[in-house]
């Protein structure tokens, strides 16, 4: 098994398990490979972190800790108590970190390019950007992050 970290050209990010590398390559030919937060089949890979060995003499030590990318089961369609842990901390972590912050919406790219060339004064804001709008702003030296867990918008919420 691998998996991939990919996008969608709305910038949604999601993690896929595969077979094998050939695998991926065959589904996205036919198709079927569509991000699940808005159905774009426009997906590639988004770059992940390498996986770095240990250095010198931990080599041994490191390799016997490892665990190998096979995914926990999941029995009866309940997720494993340490996944709904780190899952729910992160969720948690996040709105902590935008509770300050603006929701802008489809504008995100408009006013983040504004803050950055003094158009606007700086705020903490949140919203919607295309993987175009994205990548012009990072080749722009724009500061940005993603948000790892879907956020729902204002007035879209019940």
């Amino acid at each position: 098994m691998i998996v991939y970290d990919l996008a969608c050209d709305n910038a949604h990010c999601f993690e896929v398990w595969f077979r094998s590398s050939s695998d991926y390559t065959e589904q996205c030919e036919r198709g079927l490979v569509q991000c699940p937060h808005c159905g774009s089949k426009d997906v590639a890979k988004a770059p992940m972190a390498p996986a770095i060995g240990a250095k010198g003499n931990r080599q041994q030590v490191a390799r016997s800790e490892t665990r190998t990318n096979t995914p926990e089961p999941v029995e009866g369609g309940k997720l494993p108590e340490k996944i709904k842990a780190a899952m729910t901390a992160l969720a948690k972590a996040q709105a902590e970190t935008i509770k300050d912050s603006t929701w802008v919406g489809e504008d995100f790219a408009k006013q983040s390019r504004e803050m950055h060339y003094g158009e606007r004064d700086e705020a903490l804001i949140h919203g919607r950007a295309t993987k175009k709008e994205v990548e012009g702003l990072v080749d722009e030296g724009i500061g940005i992050a993603p948000l790892l867990v879907p956020v729902v918008p204002p007035d879209e919420a019940n």
